[in-house]
């Protein structure tokens, strides 16, 4: 997608907006910039409408939140998320997170948004209620994803927003925050074992935005996930050479929870060229989405 094609659009009344989805409609090749007030401020976010979608037909929402110091524009390129969106008919949006190198708030990491203490749970929250008044969204099937910082806001979402958001994919991120949600989310998550920034064992490193900080072993939070989606004890496991897979069965009111440990696989979305694996992550969690609305 040529940067070119990108467009800011500005704050109209609900007649105009309602234009606006015609207008989306009818160029929904594009990924379009566009703004949202929170909080007395301007928080940014790039859009992609699916191709030849019908307007009359409920569709799927799709957060895609970008890495520390990273960029909406990285994340749609990194994800293929758009392109996978053209083809199956879902609505995708990649918030911006604050400061020059953009940063989220998602406990103790990152940067410029944790030391702010900016309340990005907020802005996503006035993100998904525009988004659900200017598009057809189901809002049982909201759904968040991000890579490292963003993979640890995903996790934060689904703490403090589970009565938003069915279900997240978290790549690469750790959980490190007090979480107590108040309904079901399904989780999959998808970690390298290799992974230097965010060990897979947890522990501290030197290597993070900001300064240390401790992250939370992966098998603690998948495990924590499985207790209050009320999963079987008993997961199942599988593995190949490279990805080994954990699903916990018999989660209550129909949510999920799984694990892709990629074996050897390093601080990078799974699938891409540079990352050594063939796990096809975005379209293995949009299936994981498609199977765990909310009930």
């Amino acid at each position: 997608m040529k940067t070119g094609t990108r467009k800011v659009a500005v704050c109209a009344s609900a007649a105009l907006l309602a234009a606006g989805w015609i207008a989306a409609s009818s160029h929904a090749d594009e990924t379009k910039s566009r703004s949202i007030t929170v909080d007395g401020g301007a928080r940014t976010y790039l859009l992609h409408v699916p191709a030849n979608h019908d307007p009359g037909k409920k569709m799927a929402l799709v957060l895609v939140l970008h890495g520390a110091t990273q960029s909406p524009e990285s994340a749609e390129r990194m994800s293929g998320m758009s392109e996978l969106a053209d083809r199956e008919d879902f609505l995708v949006a990649y918030p911006r997170g604050t400061g020059r190198l953009p940063t989220w708030n998602s406990g103790n990491c990152c940067g410029y948004a944790l030391n702010n203490k900016i309340d990005d749970v907020a802005f996503i929250r006035a993100l998904i209620d525009k988004l659900e008044r200017e598009y057809p969204v189901d809002s049982k099937r909201v759904y968040v994803t991000g890579i490292s910082n963003g993979a640890m806001m995903s996790f934060r979402l689904a703490c403090d927003l589970s009565e938003r958001v069915a279900a997240i994919a978290p790549v690469e991120g750790a959980q490190n925050l007090a979480c107590r949600p108040s309904n079901r989310v399904s989780v999959l998550v998808f970690h390298g074992t290799a992974d230097r920034l965010v060990p897979f064992d947890g522990g501290s490193t030197p290597f993070q935005v900001g300064g240390r900080r401790t992250d939370t072993p992966v098998m603690d939070t998948v495990a924590f996930w499985a207790g209050k989606d009320g999963c079987s004890s008993a997961p199942v496991g599988q593995k190949t050479p490279a990805v080994h897979t954990t699903l916990y069965p018999d989660c209550q009111d129909g949510a999920g929870v799984q694990l892709y440990a990629i074996q050897g696989g390093r601080h990078m979305w799974p699938g891409t060229r540079l990352s050594g694996n063939d796990v096809r992550a975005t379209e293995i969690m949009w299936a994981f989405f498609e199977q765990h609305p909310k009930p």
